[in-house]
């Protein structure tokens, strides 16, 4: 998340990451699809799409056995991750992976709703 866009509006899509058993598989099918560009950064990760600004959109990670989640994670911004964090777990959603500093000074969270899919929160 290196990259990432950091004049999102609250509360708006800001970063995708897909978390597979397979990461080269996936980078490979995806950025077929869709013609995504990518960028490897090391075997367990990579940077990819583009916003129009040079700026990749998203991630691609490989999941380990001791992965937080598989598939699909959006991340919102918002302005307070703990406080946001806490109202998903007042509302029913359960911590998946903690709050953790990424860089570019903003850290990030991952909680599943209660049909169990993976949102994350990206903020201070």
């Amino acid at each position: 998340m290196t990259d990432a866009p950091h004049t999102a509006a609250p509360h708006t899509a800001a970063w995708f990451d897909l978390s597979s058993p397979d990461a080269p598989r996936a980078r490979a099918f995806y950025g077929e699809l869709f013609g995504w560009p990518v960028r490897v950064l090391d075997e367990t990760y990579a940077l990819v799409g583009d916003d129009g600004s040079g700026r990749p959109t998203g991630g691609i990670g490989q999941a380990g056995p001791d992965a937080p989640y598989t598939g699909f994670a959006v991340y919102f911004r918002v302005p307070d991750l703990d406080a946001a964090l806490e109202h998903a777990v007042r509302l029913g959603g359960s911590r998946r992976l903690e709050p953790q500093p990424v860089p570019g000074g903003d850290r990030l969270a991952v909680f599943t709703d209660p049909d169990g899919n993976a949102v994350g929160l990206l903020g201070k």
